[in-house]
This record gives C-alpha cells, sequence and structure tokens, in this order.
C-alpha cells in the first residue's frame, strides 16, 4: 500500500481505515499554507502511535477531509521522561518544541522555589494550551508518532512522589559525566530552576534516587540543560538499541 506522501498533518479525531477523518481548523489553515490539494496524499498522525494515509477529499476555510486508506502503529521509542522547572513562558515553549523532536514520553512541570521569581512564566491551563500547539507542530514536522504526555504544574514533593520507576538522573554540574554512564531506560531527567535548587530539594531528589549528572563543569541554563541531555539520552539510547539487534 501507498506510503509516499506529500506531508504529516496532526489528526484530532480517531482515525479509521475506509473512513474520512476531518482535521481542525488550524490544520486545514496549514494545509493551505503548504498549497495541498484536492487528491493530495497525506500521513496523519494522533500523537499516540496511531499513522494514517490517506488522500484529500474536501479543503476549505474551516476544515480539511482525508480518507484514510491505511493504518499503521509505531511503538515508542525508550522511555524519557523529562522533569522541566517552571521558568520563562518562551524558553519553556522552546524547550517543549524540542522534547517533542526528540520523543520525551512525559513532560512534568515542576514549580521550584525559585521558579516562583520568574515572570512571566509558564504555567496554568492557557499556557498548557499554547504547548500543546507548539509540540502539535513539532510533531508533524519531525514524521514522529507521539506526543509527550502533559501532566499539570505540579511542587516538588508530588513531581517527585509522581515520578515512575528507573533510572533517575539529576542534571548538576558536580554529577558525573553524563556521556560516561551506562544507559538503561526508562529514564526521567530532572531540570533544576534558574538559580538552582535549594538545599532541602535538592536533598529531596538524592534521597529520591535522582542521580547527579553533569553535561559540563558550567552553570547552564535550564532549557540548555533540558534540550541537550535529552539529546545525548536519546542517542544514547538509540545506539544501545541498535547493539542489542546485532
Amino acid at each position: 500500500r501507498d506510503r509516499t506522501v506529500i506531508a504529516t498533518f496532526f489528526a484530532s479525531e480517531p482515525m479509521v481505515a475506509g473512513r474520512v477523518t476531518t482535521l481542525s481548523e488550524g490544520e486545514a489553515h496549514h494545509a493551505r499554507v503548504r498549497r495541498i490539494a484536492i487528491g493530495d496524499r497525506l500521513r496523519l498522525v494522533d500523537g499516540a502511535g496511531g499513522v494514517g494515509y490517506g488522500n484529500v477529499v474536501k479543503l476549505g476555510k474551516a476544515q480539511a477531509m482525508v480518507e484514510v486508506d491505511l493504518l499503521d502503529r509505531i511503538d515508542p521509542l525508550p522511555v524519557i521522561h523529562l522533569m522541566v522547572p517552571i521558568a520563562d513562558r518562551d524558553r519553556m515553549l522552546l524547550v517543549g518544541e524540542k522534547a517533542t523532536e526528540l520523543s520525551a514520553f512525559s513532560w512534568r512541570p515542576v514549580m521550584w522555589r525559585r521558579s516562583r521569581d520568574v515572570t512571566p512564566r509558564g504555567e496554568g491551563m492557557s499556557f498548557q494550551t499554547k504547548l500543546r500547539a507548539r509540540m502539535v507542530g513539532a510533531l508533524t514536522q519531525s514524521g514522529g508518532a507521539w506526543l509527550p504526555v502533559v501532566y499539570p504544574d505540579a511542587p516538588p514533593d508530588r513531581a517527585v512522589a509522581a515520578c515512575p520507576a528507573g533510572t533517575r538522573w539529576l542534571l548538576d554540574k558536580g554529577g558525573e559525566p553524563l556521556p560516561s554512564l551506562p544507559i538503561t531506560a526508562p529514564i526521567t531527567l530532572a531540570i533544576g530552576p534558574e538559580g538552582g535548587l535549594e538545599p532541602g530539594e535538592r536533598t529531596e531528589l538524592l534521597g529520591a534516587g535522582f542521580v547527579p549528572v553533569a553535561l559540563a563543569p558550567l552553570t547552564l541554563r535550564f532549557d540548555t540543560a533540558a534540550i541537550a541531555s535529552l539529546g545525548i539520552v536519546r542517542a544514547a539510547l538509540s545506539a544501545a538499541t541498535e547493539r542489542a539487534r546485532v
């Protein structure tokens, strides 16, 4: 069956082979900008591993319709959870975009004490709406199939208590060099706020099994630390998966 497509779009409703899927107004606008025409073949993703292929049968200002004739399912990559500080709004949006491109499995924003000193900061439902839109755009452009699971804002104790089992790393300039460590998924990467963690917060993370790891013997801004560490861990996990196949 034909998987040759012009572009990828996000399907916000369930896809069924042999039926028409209606895309949102935003995706219809994106299709017009891309000069998509009736009859063009598209790839649709639902953000939860579902992938559909089909042809455009209607394109208007408010919606686009695609007749899906083929469905695939893509398993998630080895799992990386991201604990991010509630911080500057625009820089959080950038991290959310890159986290999607690098296939982070989840996004958990933490209100550290120093997070409260930031303005304007990325928090609340209106910010999550903007974040999801950025993530959807990153998903369709990167060719991925999974959106990060976005959790509500949480204080440190609640975020740590909800942290899933597995390897737990805290980005810390005094830690062991991250590239030198053995790596096994699932992995949680915890990123502190601008200005650093309070001693009590750091103690809480260490007590919960987080191991300090470093990218460089320098103090990095939270967005640099998040994006760089996620990229390194994703590459290392991909390499480990390839070695296991040999």
